[in-house]
């Protein structure tokens, strides 16, 4: 039997910093060999956020080999399904280009929470978690098929 490949899984942010890359990460991992997964944004901002790379690290995962990318990139990959996970009201959502599955689950941007470290910190943990049993529930889904 020949090898078929994955379909694969673009999670798409506005900046591609810090949701759509807790999101990558953990998807990844849940879904183990069932998918392909990358993020991209349509305004990148050139860089993943220090405190996504650290609260992901908590959790056992290791994003610092991430980077920030433009959904441009990824415009003659054979992409299946686009998830994008911008929030806020004033942030629009990247659209992708093709037919191709769509959802679309919003979640806060951490990056614009205030406070002391500590305070930021538990931002950045509480879009984690919430992120964390979104796509985990979605993966189980695909693994069920």
């Amino acid at each position: 039997m020949g090898a078929l490949s994955k379909p694969w899984v673009l999670i798409l942010g506005t900046g591609n910093s810090c949701r759509s890359h807790l999101a990558e990460a953990i998807l990844r991992r849940a879904a183990g060999d069932v998918i392909e997964v990358a993020s991209a944004g349509s305004k990148p901002a050139g860089y993943v956020h220090p405190m996504a790379i650290e609260v992901l690290k908590e959790i056992g995962l290791d994003a610092s080999g991430h980077r920030s990318k433009h959904l441009s990139e990824f415009l003659e990959v054979p992409v299946a399904t686009v998830i994008t996970v911008c929030g806020n009201a004033d942030q629009v959502c990247p659209v992708f280009p093709g037919q191709v599955n769509r959802f679309h689950w919003g979640f806060d941007d951490p990056a614009h929470a205030t406070g002391t470290p500590e305070e930021i910190r538990n931002e950045f943990r509480r879009v984690r978690d919430q992120i964390k049993l979104v796509f985990e529930a979605y993966a189980a889904g695909l693994k069920q098929r």
